[in-house]
């Protein structure tokens, strides 16, 4: 299995152990990280049999002024803190172990990344099946409107409960 790390985030792939199937064709990714999962499956010239996307981050319904404070806070001293909070919710996970240093620049690219409709068909035409989770409680992604996009093509899961990293 191939996994790719979620912002802030760094070898957390135990938590999403009850979503990722075993298998040395499989790739998957936690919100940044599915980004990158997929973007790395797009492009790889390996058998891949099944990608999985965690809680991919998805901003596609966010404005420009909602990116920008998201920007500006990034650089204050509580981001970090409040950041885990929210992406443990509902669950009391304690995250911070988890941490890994990234950059204002990384969170620009997931903020303004855009979903490809067409390239996330042409990956599924090439037998690839996708399976996307998503916690309906999420307070890091619209995970209603993330559900509406990819359930158009891939395999979702909407649990209802969990948060942004799937746990109840």
């Amino acid at each position: 299995m191939h996994y790719f790390n979620g912002f802030l985030f760094a070898n957390e792939e135990e938590l999403f152990a009850h979503c990722i199937p075993k298998g040395d064709r499989v790739v998957a990714g936690f919100s940044y990280g599915a980004i990158k999962a997929f973007e790395y499956a797009y492009s790889s010239t390996k058998k891949i049999d099944r990608l999985i996307l965690l809680s991919p981050a998805f901003f596609e319904d966010k404005n420009e002024s909602y990116i920008q404070k998201q920007l500006n806070y990034f650089d204050t001293p509580s981001y970090k803190e409040s950041f885990f909070a929210n992406v443990a919710y509902p669950s009391k996970i304690e995250l911070s172990h988890y941490y890994y240093p990234h950059t204002k620049e990384d969170l620009e690219i997931l903020l303004r990344h855009k979903w490809d409709k067409c390239k996330i068909e042409e990956l599924i035409d090439r037998g690839v099946i996708l399976e996307v989770f998503l916690g309906g409680k999420d307070r890091i992604i619209n995970a209603q409107k993330a559900n509406e996009f990819f359930s158009q093509m891939a395999i979702t899961y909407l649990i209802k409960e969990a948060g942004h990293i799937l746990q109840l």
